[in-house]
């Protein structure tokens, strides 16, 4: 495994084993997630929580793609630290700005993996009476799931592979890659 300083020196692509889904891919699934959401939404006050850090790039181009009126607000969690694998215990780092009592929300996930962190926030935000809360994720882990969670939007299903980019990231780096890609194991594996 390199050290942090050798990972950030080093080109992105050469830490991707291969591409899962490439940037034309994802732009085509998250157009059509927008006009699916903005068809359910329409005439209805609408709330995005983009879920800090990793949906911030989905999170950006999902707003652009939803032609209603809404409005946006951020909520981050940690259950990872530096670790490749999540810790199971589930830390609010930023509340949101907004109350939800009475709105409809929907929570924008980068990647739904064991599902702890999302059953965790999904029950928070349910003590906070809105009106409707539902869920889009840009990646979903089927064969991770630890808890039952119902996602409205689900842009792709992966296979249980490490990936990066588009928001994703393996110890704050690989964020910016324009797309999916696989993590090759030498840089995470212990």
């Amino acid at each position: 495994m390199p050290s942090q300083t050798a990972l950030r020196a080093m080109p992105l692509e050469d830490a991707i084993e291969r591409v899962l889904v490439d940037e034309a891919t994802l732009q085509a699934r998250i157009a059509e997630l927008g006009a699916e959401i903005a068809d359910f939404y329409r005439g209805q006050d609408l709330l995005l929580i983009s879920v800090l850090k990793g949906s911030i790039v989905f999170m950006a181009d999902l707003i652009r793609a939803i032609p209603i009126a809404h409005e946006i607000d951020f909520m981050a969690t940690s259950s990872y630290g530096v670790a490749a694998r999540s810790s199971g215990v589930v830390r609010i780092l930023k509340d949101l700005n907004k109350s939800i009592e009475g709105r409809n929300v929907l929570i924008v996930e980068d990647i739904i993996d064991s599902g702890h962190t999302l059953n965790y926030l999904v029950r928070i935000l349910q003590e906070r009476q809105p009106a409707s809360l539902r869920i889009v994720t840009l990646l979903d882990k089927p064969e991770r799931r630890e808890v039952d969670i119902h996602v409205d939007w689900v842009g792709f299903a992966i296979p249980n592979d490490f990936v990066v980019g588009y928001g994703l990231d393996y110890n704050e780096t690989f964020r910016n890659l324009p797309y999916i890609g696989v993590l090759k194991p030498g840089i995470y594996a212990n």
